[in-house]
């Protein structure tokens, strides 16, 4: 029974601190944080500038480690594994997308897609068609032969939406995935993730704009490196 509650639990810090050496002085950008995210669950993740938000993404997306504390990602506890480990995680179970796309111009939209499939060890054999499933699940099965470039702003984090879902990840973690478009764009990227959401994938969205917070089911706010608030959002 137990096992069953833990698989529920996409994401959990435990007591998690991030302290920062700067000079001879220390600066605990995270102070103590523990939550839960269940499957399936929609946070938005605010705070003011310096609460703790980046750090905190980064930490959610093995990017970087916690000082004290343990995080966990469907269960398992991250610490003990090595860089090799975490980036297999990271490609396995997360999915990430940035507010300025990163997106490699060399590549065309498919070949942008298929970047996280790239550092398997095997080529999938199902990769290529999933990849084309999913740009035209966000609308540019048309343009999947062109570069970043040649794309506008909107279209090229759609393929950054489409890159993030290539490994069916189990967290989908969002940094300000609209804080480059204008309003329009804005409101048709915040849809797909809307889209996702009703299909049970786990999003984690950081935003600065409550606008766009309240579009989550839940919001975390942070003050200080600490949880200042959990709030429900209702539509």
């Amino acid at each position: 029974m137990t096992h069953e509650v833990q698989t529920e639990i996409a994401a959990e810090l435990l007591d998690v601190r991030r302290v920062y050496h700067m000079g001879s002085s220390q600066v605990a950008a995270l102070d103590g944080i523990s939550h839960r995210f269940m499957r399936g669950e929609y946070w938005s993740i605010m705070g003011s500038s310096g609460s703790g938000k980046s750090t905190l993404l980064n930490i959610l997306g093995c990017i970087d480690r916690p000082t004290e504390g343990e995080y966990m990602v469907g269960g398992n506890p991250v610490s003990s594994l090595d860089d090799n480990q975490l980036s297999e995680l990271r490609g396995a179970r997360l999915g990430f997308v940035f507010q300025s796309y990163n997106l490699i111009p060399q590549l065309d939209v498919l070949e942008n897609i298929l970047v996280p499939v790239m550092y398997r060890d095997e080529w999938p054999t199902w990769a290529l068609d999933r990849a084309k499933e999913l740009a035209e699940r966000v609308g540019l099965g048309g343009r999947t032969g062109h570069r970043p470039p040649e794309l506008s702003g909107g279209q090229q984090q759609r393929v950054a939406i489409a890159r993030a879902l290539i490994n069916d990840p189990d967290l989908i973690l969002a940094d300000e995935a609209t804080g480059n478009l204008d309003s329009k764009t804005a409101e048709e990227i915040l849809e797909v993730f809307d889209e996702l959401h009703a299909e049970g994938k786990t999003i984690l969205l950081v935003t600065h704009e409550n606008a766009v917070g309240q579009r989550a089911g839940r919001t975390l706010k942070l003050k200080d490196g600490r949880i200042e608030d959990v709030v429900e959002n209702h539509s």
